[in-house]
């Protein structure tokens, strides 16, 4: 019965770990020196409402609490969601919720952080033209955004880059619309 139980937590560790990344992205912790671009690139400070849809570690949830924001990560992974949870547990104004990221609420949301595979991506442009206020701001780690413009790119030399767009007032990434 022991050995039932213990295969079935392991099936299910490893079924949410692979569903979100067949889904979205697989779950690569992002390092330090990458989570600092991305704040400074969004411009994360106190009064920011901040997003990490698919948040793994809450690495990222982490640092934009740090900075003052109230941050938000969603997950459905579960051992990065428990990891997410630890990471944040003393962070009164970091919240970690397992959701999809497809079910994050984002109505109010300044910045939006991504990292997802080119066809989830593309997938969820519609829901953030459709919720994202204007202004607000989007930041993808590695892949564009197909279809959208960056108003800034950041790419140290040889380092993986970040795309920052910004919501108009139409609802479009920055270069849509006329």
């Amino acid at each position: 019965m022991i050995e039932f139980f213990l295969y079935a937590v392991l099936f299910a560790l490893a079924g949410t770990y692979a569903y979100a990344g067949w889904q979205t992205a697989p779950w690569v912790p992002t390092r330090k020196h990458h989570v600092d671009r991305a704040m400074r690139l969004a411009d994360v400070k106190s009064g920011t409402v901040f997003a990490d849809l698919g948040c793994g570690d809450g690495r990222l949830v982490h640092e934009a609490a740090r900075k003052g924001a109230t941050a938000r990560g969603y997950e459905i992974a579960i051992v990065p969601l428990l990891l997410a949870v630890w990471r944040n547990r003393r962070v009164p104004n970091a919240r970690i919720h397992f959701r999809s990221l497809w079910n994050a609420e984002l109505r109010n949301v300044d910045v939006v952080y991504l990292f997802l595979m080119p066809k989830a991506a593309h997938r969820i442009k519609a829901k953030l033209e459709q919720e994202l206020k204007s202004g607000a701001v989007v930041i993808t780690y590695v892949w564009p955004m197909e279809g959208w413009t960056a108003e800034e790119e950041d790419a140290l030399h040889g380092e993986l880059k970040l795309y920052k767009y910004r919501i108009d007032v139409r609802g479009y990434g920055v270069g849509r619309g006329e």
